[in-house]
C-alpha cells in the first residue's frame, strides 16, 4: 500500500486500537506498511467509536490518529449524496453501510486507492460500477 492511497474501514481502525480483538496483530502488521494519512469518512469514525465503547475500550486513540492526521476525513457525506444513494442503491441486496459506500466512493475518487477491510463485501463492490476495488484484508 505504500505506493497508492490507503483507505481505513471500520474493522481494522478498530482491530488497530484494541489489542486483544481477533485482527489486533494482523491490523498491527498492515499499519506497519501504510503511509499516512489514511483516508476515511465520518460513517467509518462513527462505527469505530460505537465498536470500541462496545468494547469497553476509551475512543481517546481514535481522536488522536485524527488530531496528528495519520487518519483525514475525505469524503463530505453532504457535498456525494448523489453518488453515495447511488451506491446503496445499487448494492441494497447487501445491505450496503453507508460508511461501506463512503469507502466505495473513496475508491472512485482516488484510482490507487486500496482498501484496509475485514469486510468481505468489497470483493462484491465495484467502483465506477464494474472494477474491482484493490482490498487487503487477512485470509
Amino acid at each position: 500500500m505504500r505506493a497508492g492511497v490507503g483507505l481505513i474501514d471500520t474493522g481494522p481502525l478498530v482491530s488497530f486500537l484494541g489489542s486483544g480483538l481477533q485482527h489486533h496483530a494482523w491490523a498491527v502488521e498492515q499499519w506497519k506498511q501504510l503511509r499516512p494519512p489514511l483516508l476515511t469518512c465520518e460513517p467509518v469514525l462513527t462505527e469505530a467509536a460505537f465498536l470500541l465503547k462496545r468494547e469497553g475500550r476509551d475512543t481517546d486513540a481514535l481522536f488522536a490518529l485524527l488530531e496528528r492526521g495519520v487518519i483525514r476525513i475525505a469524503l463530505a457525506v453532504e457535498e456525494q449524496q448523489a453518488d453515495l444513494r447511488a451506491l446503496m442503491r445499487r448494492y441494497r441486496n447487501r445491505p450496503m453501510s453507508l460508511a461501506d459506500a463512503c469507502l466505495v466512493r473513496l475508491s472512485e475518487m482516488h484510482d490507487s486507492a486500496e482498501v484496509l477491510t475485514l469486510d468481505g463485501d468489497f470483493r462484491i463492490y465495484r467502483r465506477h460500477g464494474t472494477k474491482v476495488i484493490p482490498v487487503r484484508m487477512p485470509h
